[in-house]
């Protein structure tokens, strides 16, 4: 009995000496660092500071370690006293070079986007088709020039250009919804590299601030801010491809920010007919520290590009000697697309606990892709080229309010949020052409209304070391289609709200260790045309996906991440936007494995590498007919990074696509490659000459991969087989930067 009162007492001892520690974390420039991780090694309590620097760490005792870490910053250790708790405490930390000591684990949902911003920093982004790369297990080819959206790969999704997962930029959507191409073609290419700052990710249906394209994951990619220095750079190399890029620093006081980024790329790649590929690239951002610790950002981009493109080939041409790999059997493929964005962002702290966030958007976008897949399948004299159209707006915002509970035992925090996305899509056409200029037939056209409004609430409560993170979200669609092609008015609208629930469980007993169960139910993204082609039927089929795994930093230098996952959906619609018809492929499993390690050697050499594997198959066929066409089983990224020897720096990668089959049955396989890129860069005074190398070893590999049925023009009869665009041969560039 003297046991369990002593017990007591000491317990309410410590609720009774347990505080609250505020304070301001700055770099030595006395500007506040936002995101520092705030963590109570003896309690295991753990914060973040705010856009102002600020913290408020609950339940801390005198004699209390704290540490204080960010990515890019030496770590810093404060012990609590008895005169931390009289006034806020103020922390300087100091620039370091980033470094996976840095990374401190902590109950948060996405922890793994820690660890890729060490991969971003250490190995940054060179090139357009490198930015969704850097997402573990994350594969892209590009089949049409350079000008059109890749095609993505992950966790055992052929996911087209973007069906399957929910792309932004600054929280502004890249998804674009019942697309001419194809549901959710996100075209990355208005984003300049070099301004990436940061790239959050998530796999499967578990967070609920993002909706529609979350099945496989979302990834969203933060600009800079800032710049801490303008730069001027140049690039040349083989296939007539050259770049240039200026960051330039207009405006750096206390107060507000600028900066202005622009580019411009031309390539006509390996191709026997020149791609004549060409994009401009702009962006404007200005942002603004405001009273009453108040932030607003606004960003201006465009971008506009222009491509010939020689499709994809069969390989039956090849083996015929009628064509070599990177001929073509209709050269003016090709198209032209142009993109404009304004964004808006205002950030309030309502008091140390409570914040409101902001932003709204608005996005002008034309596209035009002239394709031919089949040849003369279908059109023995003209062939069977096909042009895709569309006139775009999107408008659209969100508002979300964070309070963190600071009088609770719990912990307990929460953000609800509401928004809402319009897109106006005006004649939007596929049409049979001849020579991309003469219009043969029109085999649809018309214009898409599509809503989206939701809510979201996502809270969390901490139990010691456990935190449980419930979460719903609720969506409200609004699909209408006018049939232009109809002679009398032809408007059909259909409506739908879907609910998705999350529940998520995070055991992170110190600063190196992380288990997590993961759980959550989300939807299969849908085009308006195939929901009113299907008179509302399974409008948003529901996934559910469950991921169990951990994250272990077994030493400072060395972190390990695992998970085990499933998805099952309800039904994988399809609207084929090359064909004009709707391909519902029926009732879906995938089951998984990711595996990670980041290694930091010494304190210039950084391995890092993922393995990825998926066993993906249609439910509802038997066995041997159920394959998902073009799901990658096997897939591998990893590299070697080099920094600071002297004045050099550079890196060694590779990637890995197991083959996988390209039809149902598996008898047409999609072969699998393995390429490897090199870079090395020498730094004297305010230069940065470089190398680069894709495709050191001269694979030969097919980049983009499809089970097509097709006829050449001097064939009787029709053959299935693949057709693919040729991957990059070995290609140097050379590159000069001048900061100033």
């Amino acid at each position: 009995m003297k046991r369990i009162i002593l017990g007591v007492l000491l317990l309410c001892f410590s609720f009774a000496t347990s505080q609250s520690l505020k304070g301001n974390v700055v770099d030595p420039n006395n500007i506040p660092l936002e995101n520092v991780a705030v963590f109570d090694r003896t309690s295991g309590n753990h914060t973040h500071t705010d856009a102002a620097g600020n913290f408020s760490l609950e339940n801390t005792a005198e004699n209390d370690q704290i540490r204080f870490s960010i990515l890019g910053f030496t770590t810093t250790e404060y012990t609590v006293s008895a005169d931390s708790f009289k006034e806020p405490i103020s922390i300087t930390l100091y620039v370091a070079a980033v470094s996976l000591a840095q990374v401190t684990i902590t109950p948060e949902v996405n922890t793994l986007s820690q660890i890729l911003a060490v991969d971003l920093k250490t190995a940054p982004v060179k090139s357009s088709q490198e930015i969704l790369r850097k997402v573990p297990g994350l594969h892209i080819g590009q089949h049409a020039g350079g000008g059109k959206a890749e095609q993505l790969f992950l966790r055992g999704f052929d996911i087209d250009h973007g069906t399957d997962i929910n792309l932004s930029v600054d929280g502004m959507p890249v998804n674009m919804v019942s697309h001419a191409h194809g549901q959710g073609y996100s075209d990355l290419h208005f984003l300049i590299p070099e301004t990436i700052e940061a790239i959050s990710f998530g796999k499967g249906p578990y967070n609920a601030a993002y909706g529609d394209f979350a099945t496989a994951g979302f990834v969203n990619f933060k600009t800079l801010n800032k710049l801490k220095k303008s730069s001027v750079s140049i690039e040349y190399g083989d296939f007539d491809s050259f770049r240039t890029v200026g960051l330039f620093n207009i405006l750096n006081t206390p107060t507000n920010d600028a900066y202005v980024a622009a580019s411009l790329n031309t390539f006509n790649g390996p191709f026997e007919s020149p791609q004549n590929f060409n994009r401009f690239n702009i962006m404007a951002k200005y942002n603004l520290n405001l009273p009453d610790q108040q932030k607003f950002s606004f960003t201006a981009s465009h971008f506009q590009s222009k491509w010939d493109a020689s499709g994809q080939v069969p390989q039956r041409a090849i083996d015929s000697g009628a064509i070599t790999r990177f001929g073509a059997i209709d050269a003016t493929e090709g198209g032209t697309t142009s993109r404009t964005n304004l964004l808006i962002k205002h950030s309030k702290m309502l008091s140390d606990n409570e914040k409101l966030e902001t932003r709204t958007y608005v996005t002008k976008y034309d596209f035009e892709l002239f394709s031919n897949f089949t040849f003369f399948l279908d059109d023995a004299i003209n062939g069977d080229q096909i042009a895709q159209q569309e006139d775009r707006t999107i408008l659209g915002f969100q508002t979300a309010y964070t309070n963190k509970n600071s009088d609770s035992k719990l912990n307990f925090e929460y953000t609800a949020g509401l928004g809402m996305r319009y897109d106006d899509v005006n004649e939007i056409a596929l049409s049979h052409t001849k020579n991309r200029y003469e219009l043969l037939d029109r085999l649809a056209y018309g214009n898409v209304d599509q809503i989206n409004t939701y809510a979201f609430l996502n809270t969390s409560f901490k139990f010691g070391d456990l935190k449980i993170n419930p979460a719903l979200r609720l969506d409200y669609f609004k699909f209408d289609y006018e049939n232009k092609l109809s002679t009398v008015y032809d408007n059909k609208s259909e409506a739908k709200v879907f609910a998705s629930p999350k529940l998520n469980f995070i055991y992170s007993p110190n600063r190196d260790f992380q288990l997590f169960l993961k759980t959550g139910i989300g939807f299969h993204s849908n085009d308006t045309r195939v929901v009113v082609a299907n008179n509302g039927k399974t409008i948003l089929p529901a996934a559910y996906g469950a991921d169990l795994g951990g994250i272990y930093k077994l030493t400072d230098n060395l972190i390990v991440n695992t998970a085990f996952w499933a998805l099952f959906l309800e039904q994988e619609f399809v609207y084929v936007g090359d064909a004009g018809i709707v391909e519902p492929s029926g009732k879906t499993k995938r089951l998984g494995v990711d595996f990670g390690l980041r290694y930091e050697a010494m304190p210039w050499l950084y391995f890092y590498g993922d393995v990825n594997y998926t066993y993906a198959r249609s439910t509802e066929e038997t066995s041997g007919m159920n394959y998902i066409p073009l799901a990658p089983d096997l897939t591998t990224t990893g590299g070697i990074a080099v920094e600071n020897i002297g004045n050099f720096s550079g890196g060694l990668n590779y990637r890995y696509l197991n083959d996988r089959a390209a039809n149902e049955d598996n008898s047409i396989i999609a072969e699998g490659y393995f390429v490897t890129d090199f870079n090395i860069n020498y730094t004297y005074r305010n230069f940065v000459f470089g190398i680069i190398i894709e495709n050191i070893l001269d694979t030969e590999w097919n980049e983009t991969q499809f089970a097509t049925e097709s006829r050449l023009f001097n064939e009787v009869d029709a053959v299935e087989e693949i057709h693919f665009t040729p991957g990059t041969p070995f290609f140097l560039r050379g590159k000069v930067t001048v900061n100033f």
